[in-house]
C-alpha cells in the first residue's frame, strides 16, 4: 500500500518519537491516481501536521516516483480527540511533545462575535478589512505588517479580534501573542523586576509567529518598552512573521516616540478606518437587530443611521436599549420608543443650522464640504450646493446672508438657488420626490 511504503521511507528520516506521534496516528483515507488524503485525529493534530510534517511527506512520494500526487488532510468523522500523553498522578512541571513549541499562544480574551464574517464592509474600511484577511491567511503578496489608525468605536479591534480567531481556529499551532501596548509593558517590568527578561526575550523574538498589538499611541513616553519593541520588531520582520498594530492616531502623530521605533511602526502598510458612511450605518443597524432578535422597521433603520454616526458602539448601545424596553412593554418597537432610547445616548439635537444642512446634504450626494464652498459650476457639485441653500432656509430661522456664509458666498447667490430649486420641484416629480426625502430626515435629526 501506498502510505505504508510513504511512512517507511519517512521512518528513516524522522526521530522515532516524531514517528509515533505524529505519524503513526495517521490514516490513509483515499489513495487514488493523483490524489493521496489523509485523516487525523483533531483539528489541532491536522494542522500541526500540515504545516510540519507534508514537505517530508512530499519528500518521501518524489522518492517513490509519485511526485505529481496531492495531499490533504481531515480530522476523522466522529472521532473524540486522542489524548496523546496520559495525565500526572501529581503536581508536576508541564510536559511538552517532541517537537513542539516550548511557548505557546497567549492571547487576550476574545470576543465571540468579531469575526471577518460579523463585519460590515464599506468603502470607509475596505483596506483594512482586505489587509487584515491577507494576514491571517498568511498571504505573502502583501506586507506582513500592518498599521491601522482610527478612533474609537470604528472597528479596529473588531478586525484585530477577527484576526485571532481565523489564525486559532485555522491554524492552531501558530503561536500568536495578542496584547495592547499597556499590557506588554506591565509584562516587561514584572520581567525586569523578575530578574527574567530572557524569557521576555525568547517569548517575543523566537516563539512568536503573529504579533497583535493594540493601542500603540501608549507608548509615548515609555523609552524601555519602545527600545524592547523596536528590538522584538527587528527580529520578528527579518524572520517575515506578521505584525499587526492599531491606533487612534498614526505612527507620525504619536507624541514622544523614538524615531526609531516610528520608522518600524511606519515600515509596512498604514490604513485608517473612517467613520462609516449612511449605508454602511444601516448595515451595521441591521445586522446588530437581527444578532439581537429584533426586528425594525426601514423608517426606523433609516432615523437610526441618521442620527447614529461615528461610533459604532452608541449603536449597539441603542440597539440592546430598544430590545429591553420593546420586551418590558411588550410592543414592538416604535418611531417614539426609538427617539426616546436615542435621547439618552446623544442627547436632544440642536435647532438645525445652515451648516449642519450643508454637510448633511455633502454626505448623501456625496461631495466634500470644500466642494461646495468652492467655486465649482459642475452640475455634480452645484446642484447638491443649491438643494442644500433651499434646505437650509426652509428649514432654519437663519437669514440669507448667514446662509451664504456658510457656502463661502452672499446672500443674492443664495436666493437664486431658492428660486432654482423651487421651479425644478415644481415641475419635475423625481426632484421634488428628493427635495421632500431629504427634507423628512432632516427634520427628524431635530
Amino acid at each position: 500500500m501506498l502510505w505504508q511504503r510513504v511512512k517507511d521511507v519517512l521512518s528513516r528520516k524522522l526521530s522515532s518519537s516524531d514517528m509515533n506521534l505524529w505519524v503513526e496516528p495517521l490514516q490513509c483515507s483515499l489513495a487514488e491516481e493523483g490524489s493521496l488524503a489523509l485523516v487525523g485525529p483533531d483539528p489541532y493534530f491536522c494542522s500541526w501536521v500540515k504545516n510540519n510534517y507534508f514537505p517530508h511527506i512530499g519528500e518521501a512520494l518524489r522518492e517513490l516516483g509519485q511526485e505529481g500526487l496531492s495531499l490533504r488532510i481531515s480530522v476523522a468523522e466522529g472521532r473524540e480527540a486522542h489524548c496523546l500523553l496520559p495525565a500526572p498522578e501529581k503536581k508536576q512541571e508541564q510536559l511538552r511533545l517532541p517537537s513542539m513549541p516550548m511557548a505557546r499562544s497567549s492571547v487576550r480574551t476574545l470576543h465571540p462575535r468579531y469575526t471577518f464574517a460579523e463585519f460590515m464592509v464599506g468603502d470607509s474600511n475596505a483596506l483594512a478589512y482586505s489587509a487584515c484577511e491577507a494576514i491571517a491567511n498568511g498571504d505573502s503578496s502583501l506586507s506582513p505588517c500592518l498599521f491601522i489608525e482610527a478612533g474609537t468605536g470604528l472597528g479596529k479591534s473588531h478586525l484585530t479580534h477577527a484576526v485571532a480567531h481565523h489564525i486559532t481556529g485555522h491554524s492552531p499551532g501558530t503561536r500568536l501573542h495578542y496584547v495592547t501596548s499597556q499590557q506588554l509593558t506591565a509584562e516587561m517590568v514584572r520581567n525586569l523586576k523578575n530578574n527574567t527578561m530572557e524569557q521576555f526575550k525568547d517569548k517575543y523574538h523566537h516563539q512568536c509567529d503573529v504579533l497583535l498589538m493594540e493601542d500603540v499611541q501608549s507608548l509615548s513616553g515609555k523609552t524601555k518598552t519602545q527600545s524592547e519593541l523596536a528590538e522584538a520588531l527587528d527580529v520578528l520582520m527579518e524572520c517575515g512573521k506578521r505584525v499587526i498594530f492599531t491606533g487612534s492616531v498614526p505612527p507620525r502623530s504619536i507624541p514622544d516616540l523614538d524615531a526609531g521605533i516610528r520608522s518600524r511602526l511606519s515600515s509596512g502598510l498604514i490604513t485608517t478606518i473612517n467613520p462609516p458612511d449612511r449605508r454602511t450605518r444601516a448595515l451595521i443597524i441591521e445586522r446588530k437587530a437581527r444578532n439581537n432578535k429584533l426586528q425594525l422597521s426601514d423608517e426606523i433603520v433609516e432615523f437610526l443611521a441618521d442620527r447614529l454616526q461615528g461610533d459604532i458602539r452608541r449603536v449597539e448601545s441603542a440597539i440592546v436599549g430598544l430590545r429591553a424596553k420593546s420586551s418590558l412593554l411588550k410592543a414592538r418597537p416604535s418611531l417614539d420608543m426609538v427617539k426616546e432610547i436615542i435621547a439618552g445616548i446623544v442627547g436632544h439635537r440642536n435647532e438645525l443650522s445652515a451648516i449642519m444642512v450643508r454637510d448633511f446634504i455633502a454626505e448623501q450626494y456625496n461631495v466634500s464640504v470644500d466642494e461646495l464652498q468652492s467655486k465649482s459650476r459642475k452640475k455634480s457639485v452645484a446642484f447638491p450646493r443649491q438643494v442644500s441653500m433651499y434646505l437650509a432656509r426652509k428649514l432654519t430661522e437663519e437669514a440669507l446672508a448667514e446662509i451664504g456664509r456658510a457656502f463661502n458666498r452672499d446672500h443674492s447667490t443664495v436666493v437664486h438657488s431658492i428660486r432654482v430649486i423651487t421651479e425644478a420641484v415644481a415641475r419635475n416629480g423625481s426632484i421634488r420626490g428628493q427635495v421632500e426625502h431629504l427634507a423628512t430626515r432632516l427634520r427628524n435629526q431635530s
